[in-house]
């Protein structure tokens, strides 16, 4: 049948609680139609559902069947529902006219083309959630917008669409088109993070200004910079960097709880607790992070074994920090058999090894080597008289950006 598999239909035979979802979005302007659509047989949930909807009518989103024209339904029957308020007839024409005469052909041709099985067509229903903006003027568009997206939806709903390997590999690379910024996550390293310790908001502004665009900077609002403006300035930093990772350094000793909501309710997407702090706090500490959705990080600068200290938690963090202090860079080398032995001790966990203090260009390829995930680097960058052509001594020996050759398919 075509290109689709009955993926859906198969694993159910002829199971009456057969009940599949679709959905599409397809257009531009206000003519854009959304369609949410769920197909599944008269004599279970979805049969169930399209009853009640038939007789269960809200103001100004009154049910419609779907028809191709007066007096001709397609099959299966279809339950078209207004996602937006009908206000007045204008609004209720766009809805009787074109949206319902685009989702019932979709529906019909569907059919004719073996995407829905004709033996289903009687057996089955569908019940579809059409948007359609009030500002929609053009006929023609909300037709074929409405009809392609209708068409896909049910594509989708009979092939299981989408899989779970395609929700894993798209879901940090994503961006929602209205919310209107970028939820960064760290899913591709190894990245650059910028550790902004300069105590000074407006310079601190300036830096991030002139960083070059790339995917692999992060940036960190660091101890100093914290200490004297307090966690608002994470609300200060947002306004100029709306779309990058930003991790809030507070160095957290005691009440992890307290100081992760802290940072979350300015917008950090991460925080850093010190690795010196008792069990019990990093516990807390962790366990608050994952509540919130946000990243935790762990600092063991000063640790004396960063693995043990690891391993006696309840759940490792979301990234380890091997930091070595500027107070003792004269004298302490790096350790980079550290990293290895971390995710060694962690094969399998979703853990990421960060290393901090004293990283240049001339032994960032060590670090990298050493197979770190995040290259932290401050003083090189924040107090260059040049701070792109400084970060660029660092991104050109790492990966270039981020999907830069994908194809979008959808």
């Amino acid at each position: 049948m075509n290109d689709y598999k009955l993926v859906a239909l198969n694993n159910r035979g002829s199971d009456p609680m057969v009940y599949l979802v679709g959905e599409a979005l397809i257009g531009k302007g206000p003519e854009i139609a959304h369609v949410d659509m769920i197909i599944g047989d008269k004599s279970g949930p979805v049969g169930t559902a399209f009853a009640h909807g038939m007789t269960n009518v809200s103001h100004g989103h009154s049910p419609l069947l779907a028809v191709i024209r007066p007096n001709l339904p397609p099959k299966p029957h279809t339950l078209i529902i207004p996602k937006v308020t009908v206000k007045d007839m204008g609004d209720a024409e766009k809805i009787f006219g074109p949206a319902q005469a685009a989702v019932a052909k979709a529906v019909a041709d569907a059919l004719e083309e073996g995407i829905i099985p004709k033996g289903k067509a009687d057996e089955w229903v569908v019940i579809c959630s059409v948007f359609i903006h009030p500002d929609a003027k053009d006929y023609r568009r909300i037709y074929h917008y409405n009809y392609a997206a209708t068409k896909l939806s049910i594509q989708r709903a009979l092939s299981n669409y989408p899989p779970v390997d395609k929700i894993m590999y798209d879901k940090d690379r994503a961006t929602h088109p209205i919310m209107g910024f970028r939820v960064p996550r760290l899913w591709r390293p190894p990245y650059l993070q910028i550790a902004l310790d300069v105590p000074d908001l407006e310079k601190t502004k300036k830096i991030i200004a002139a960083l070059p665009r790339s995917d692999n900077l992060i940036l960190e609002a660091g101890t100093p910079l914290i200490k004297r403006y307090g966690t608002a300035v994470l609300s200060d930093l947002r306004e100029v960097s709306k779309d990058k990772f930003l991790v809030a350094d507070l160095k957290t000793l005691d009440v992890g709880k307290v100081e992760v909501d802290l940072a979350f309710d300015e917008s950090a997407d991460a925080v850093v607790v010190s690795g010196l702090a008792s069990l019990e706090t990093i516990d807390q500490f962790i366990y608050e992070t994952n509540r919130l959705g946000i990243y935790s990080f762990v600092d063991m600068m000063n640790v004396e074994d960063p693995v043990a200290k690891l391993q006696s938690l309840k759940m490792p963090p979301n990234v380890v920090i091997m930091h070595r202090g500027i107070d003792t860079e004269g004298r302490a080398e790096h350790k980079w058999d550290i990293v290895k032995a971390v995710k060694t001790a962690f094969k399998g966990k979703r853990l990421l090894v960060s290393v901090a203090g004293g990283i240049r260009p001339d032994n960032i390829s060590a670090a990298l080597k050493a197979k770190a995930d995040i290259i932290v680097v401050g003083r090189y960058i924040t107090q260059s008289r040049d701070v792109e052509r400084s970060t660029r001594e660092f991104l050109t020996q790492m990966q270039g950006d981020i999907d830069l050759f994908r194809v979008h398919t959808e």
